[in-house]
C-alpha cells in the first residue's frame, strides 16, 4: 500500500490526485507549457513596482515613481500576454474549470490587472509622483498580494490537481 503525502488541502483534495498522470497544457511549445514560464515577468515586473512606490514612499527621489510607471506599463502588458495563455488552457481543460483553485486563479489575476490598469491610468499624464501616497503605494500592494494568492492557486492547480503537466490525463475529469 503507496502512503499519500499528509498535506492539508486548502480548498479541495482527492485521493486520484496523487495517482493522476496529469493534462498537459493545450498552449505549449515542444509539450511545455507556456503560461507558467510566461507569468513570472508581469508576477516580477509589478511586485518590483511595488517595491519602487516603497522607494519613492522612503526616499522622495522622483526616480522611483517613474520607474513604477514603467513597471506598471510593463508588468500590464505582459500580464495580458500571460492571461491569453492562461485563458486559453482555461476554456481547453475542463478539469481546470471543475476546480475552485481554477476559478480563484483566475478572478485574482484579472482582479490584479484590472487594478494594475487603473494604478497606471492614475500615474500618467502629469506629476509621476502625485498619486504614489498613497492611493498607487496601496494599489501596488494590493496587486502584490493577489498575485501571492493567484500563485497559490496556480500551484494548487499544478501540483494538486496535475493540471499543466506531462502526462495523459482526461483533460476533461476531475
Amino acid at each position: 500500500m503507496t502512503q499519500t503525502p499528509n498535506i492539508p488541502p486548502v480548498i479541495e483534495s482527492d485521493e486520484r490526485n496523487y495517482r493522476d498522470s496529469g493534462v498537459p497544457s493545450t498552449v505549449a511549445i515542444a509539450g511545455h507549457p507556456l503560461h507558467p514560464a510566461i507569468v513570472t515577468m508581469p508576477i516580477g515586473l509589478l511586485v518590483a513596482a511595488t517595491a519602487s512606490d516603497v522607494g519613492y514612499w522612503l526616499t522622495g527621489d522622483v526616480f522611483w515613481a517613474r520607474a513604477a510607471i514603467w513597471l506598471i506599463g510593463a508588468g500590464l502588458v505582459t500580464g495580458l500576454v500571460a492571461a491569453l495563455t492562461g485563458l486559453l488552457d482555461f476554456m481547453r481543460i475542463g478539469r481546470v474549470r471543475k476546480h475552485t483553485a481554477g476559478w480563484a486563479h483566475m478572478y485574482l489575476n484579472v482582479g490584479a490587472l484590472v487594478l494594475s490598469a487603473i494604478n497606471l491610468g492614475l500615474r500618467l499624464g502629469g506629476d509621476p509622483a502625485e498619486n504614489i501616497l498613497f492611493t498607487g503605494l496601496i494599489l501596488s500592494v494590493i496587486v502584490s498580494a493577489l498575485l501571492g494568492l493567484s500563485g497559490w492557486y496556480g500551484g494548487e492547480l499544478i501540483y494538486r490537481h496535475k493540471v499543466a503537466v506531462i502526462g495523459y490525463g482526461d483533460k476533461e475529469e476531475a
